[in-house]
């Protein structure tokens, strides 16, 4: 039965993103704000769908969306990326530089206002991340970053990268932590969805103005330590 219920769900959140990517085509001749908000779209739409695999959320904590910051999220799943764009009204996200190349979608993710990251790219792409981030910040936008680069499944231990301090240094932005739980339902790389609750929780911010190793350290242990309590309750 879960088998089955993936598959209708994965039908609809497949079928459905080509119908929006495709019908908002125009939009990209529009001004940015029109593209966040079809990305916004798109993350209510997933979170309705998810309902099909009995997939549900709930978030604590103060989203400051009055104000702009840095959000440091941890990273489990495709469900932060889609959903998180909704909750958020549409940040601005630290992406890997191949996402571009995706057909239709990738111009949309340009269209947004995103960092794209060449990973490949060493200091040089520090540098570019820190540039886009100034430009991005004096229009008023807030960023989402995922400081470990990648996804990483429940359980497994991946470092810390300086990119999110890169941010907080050359912004002056408060970090808001973000520790969440998503890789048990919807885990990496995994067509089967699993029915449960994703928590999700935004800790207390980080200032500006400390020192890189001060930052990493505060940083890593607000969300890794929330993330010890999370799984002890999703067990």
């Amino acid at each position: 039965m879960n088998y089955l219920k993936s598959f209708l769900f994965n039908s609809l959140f497949y079928v459905g993103t080509a119908l929006i990517v495709t019908l908002m085509l125009p939009v990209l001749l529009l001004p940015s704000k029109f593209a966040r908000m079809i990305g916004c779209f798109w993350g209510w739409l997933t979170c309705l769908l998810l309902k099909i695999v009995n997939i549900k959320h709930v978030i604590s904590g103060d989203l400051h969306l009055h104000e702009q910051v840095i959000y440091a999220v941890k990273h489990q799943s495709a469900w932060e990326t889609i959903i998180l764009t909704w909750v958020l009204g549409a940040p601005a996200f630290v992406l890997k530089r191949e996402l571009l190349s995706i057909p239709v979608i990738g111009w949309f993710f340009q269209k947004t206002g995103c960092i794209p990251v060449d990973r490949s790219a060493g200091m040089r792409a520090l540098l570019e991340m820190r540039s886009e981030a100034i430009k991005l910040v004096s229009n008023g936008r807030s960023i989402l970053i995922f400081p470990q680069g990648t996804r990483v499944p429940p359980g497994e231990e991946k470092t810390y990268e300086i990119g999110v301090f890169a941010l907080y240094q050359v912004t002056g932005l408060p970090v808001i932590p973000v520790a969440l739980n998503s890789g048990h339902v919807w885990p990496k790389n995994s067509w089967t969805k699993k029915s449960g609750l994703i928590q999700v929780e935004f800790l207390q911010p980080i200032s500006p103005g400390l020192k890189r190793k001060k930052f990493m350290s505060i940083l890593v242990k607000r969300i890794e330590d929330r993330m010890a309590i999370i799984d002890i309750k999703t067990t």
